[in-house]
Parts: C-alpha cells; structure tokens; sequence
C-alpha cells in the first residue's frame, strides 16, 4: 500500500514567489527594499502590462471610478505630470483621441519643470506652474478655462518626516490656488496630499471654494504610504 504524503501546514516545502534582491556593494539597504518592493509589487507588474508609466497611473484611474471627474470632452490640467501615467489615464477617460466618435473630444494638457516623453493625445509642456504668467499660458493653450486640474506633485524628500509633510502640504496648496485661477465652475480639483496634521487649512480652503471635499486613498496607493487624495468637487468660481 502506498502511503499518502502528509500535508504541509507549515509551508516549508513550497517555492517562494517572492523576488529577493542580494545588496550589492556600494548600495544603501533602503535602496535594495525599494528595489525588492519594486519587484514584487503587482501594480508595477501590471502596469508594464497595460504600456503605463508607472504604477501611479491606477491611482488616478480608482480616483475616477469613483468620482466620475475624467468625463468625455473634459478639459484637464495634469500639473507635474512626469513620467505621464496620469495624462495616459486622461487622454483615454477624456477621449481626446477622438477614437469614440459618439462621445465628446476632450483636451489633457501636462505641464512639469522637465521634458516629458510625447503622449499621444496630450499637450505637454515644459513650464514652472509658479510662474507669474503660467495660469494665462495654460488658459491660452486650453483656450479657455479646464474643468479638471489634477496633481501627483511630491516636493522633493528631506528625510526629515514632519518637514517633508509640510513641504508638499505647501505644494498642494499653492496648486489648489492655481487651480482657482483655471478652473471652470462646476470643476473638480485632484492633488496628492501627506497625512500628518497639516491638512485643515487646506480642508477649510477646499470647503470654502468647492461644493463637496473627499480625502481618499485609493487601492493603488501603498499601505504603508501616508499618502492620500483629496478629491474636491463642485468649484464655485
């Protein structure tokens, strides 16, 4: 009689999926983690698959089934918008490839400090949104006002939590008051923000302008990341 193989609860035996990267001479143990959860992380997996530029793109994808921003015939300001993953998730929602011939053609503009690989379908351009003119250049490429600006933005890490915290906190911020600039009424303004303790003068800002404020963190966004989104709705004008 053959005996049956006792099974395995313990789970030694089984082959393990996980990507492991050896630390190599000359690189940070931090560097080698990232590396590791790069390897391993499906969004990143996944959006290699679907030609994106980074796994980013699925956050703004979640954002807009869930709010419905990314209309057909929309017009979208996509600030810092390097590597472009948000503005290939727009180009599609927006249809400014004018590929749904039923629907409405909308217009997604990228601006961000450095050259961006062309996009087809967007407007990219290079462009300090700080600058004293930018809110008129981008009315004039727009020609008009848009109904949707969105940032991804994330100022530069110090390593210092609570400073880096403020930093984009200013960031989003001066992009929110951009977006005042730009906005139609009834728009929608979408900006990456750092849980931290920071967020109620942006909250109150947000409340006083726009009809309705939700702060999200979207499926895409990592469990260990404080990052969230504020999606606000409804601009006032």
């Amino acid at each position: 009689m053959v005996k049956k193989p006792t099974k395995n609860t313990s789970g030694r035996g089984q082959r393990d999926l996980t990507v492991k990267v050896k630390t190599a001479r000359g690189r940070k143990l931090s560097s080698t983690l990232w590396l590791q959860r790069q390897l391993n992380d499906p969004y990143v997996k996944r959006a290699k698959a679907d030609g994106y530029r980074g796994r980013a793109a699925y956050k703004i994808l979640e954002l807009d089934d869930k709010f419905r921003f990314l209309v057909p015939g929309a017009r979208v300001v996509d600030l810092g918008c390097a590597p472009g993953g948000w503005c290939q998730i727009a180009v599609k929602r927006v249809n400014a490839l004018g590929e749904r011939t039923s629907k409405s053609i909308g217009t997604v503009l990228g601006v961000d400090l450095q050259e961006v690989d062309p996009i087809p379908g967007a407007d990219i351009h290079v462009l300090d949104f700080l600058d004293d003119d930018a809110d008129q250049k981008v009315k004039d490429w727009l020609d008009g006002k848009a109904d949707v600006v969105m940032s991804d933005m994330a100022a530069s890490a110090s390593g210092h939590k609570q400073t880096d915290h403020l930093k984009i906190m200013a960031l989003c911020e001066t992009a929110a008051y951009f977006a005042f600039d730009v906005l139609e009424e009834g728009g929608t303004f979408v900006a990456k923000v750092l849980a931290g303790g920071a967020e109620g003068e942006l909250q109150k800002l947000l409340k006083m302008r726009f009809k309705k404020v939700a702060n999200v963190k979207p499926p895409a966004s990592r469990s260990d990341s404080s990052e969230k989104f504020v999606v606000a709705t409804g601009f006032k004008g």
